[in-house]
């Protein structure tokens, strides 16, 4: 990448803006920030409930993983369907509910004892990151249209 496509990139994603640049850069879900930043959550809270207990395998750990990996599926469906704006929003509003259902989950295992507070705190964290992404794509969701 070079210089000034980088530096626009640091700045579209402090501000979660989509520039033009970046649009012409996107070719499919695996090249959205958000789809990135929350397959790398989703992947850690894999490993991190791999130590929750039996007992949870059907319902914590199931819900927890499910939730989270959600997000990814949903936001690469929403992906798919950005030249439908009203289906577009509506998918990355579904990534957007997940992931506020993975914070949940999150609170629940670190109040259970199987996290510390510290790292659930800071995947709840990066949580919120995600959801602050998803929230500004559906407002851009022009943007993203590659037929507008």
């Amino acid at each position: 990448m070079m210089g000034n496509e980088m530096m626009m990139r640091k700045f579209s994603e402090e501000f979660n803006l989509i520039t033009m640049e970046e649009q012409m850069l996107i070719k499919s879900h695996f090249d959205l920030d958000v789809f990135q930043v929350a397959y790398k959550a989703s992947q850690e809270i894999f490993l991190l409930s791999k130590k929750f207990p039996k007992e949870e395998t059907y319902s914590l750990t199931d819900q927890i993983r499910r939730s989270s990996r959600s997000v990814c599926a949903n936001t690469a469906e929403a992906f798919r369907k950005r030249i439908y704006p009203k289906s577009f929003i509506l998918k990355l509003n579904d990534a957007e509910a997940e992931a506020a259902e993975t914070q949940v989950w999150l609170n629940f295992a670190k109040d259970c004892d199987y996290l510390n507070s510290e790292k659930a705190i800071s995947i709840v964290n990066e949580y919120e990151n995600i959801i602050g992404k998803l929230v500004s794509m559906q407002k851009q969701a022009d943007k993203l249209n590659p037929v507008r």
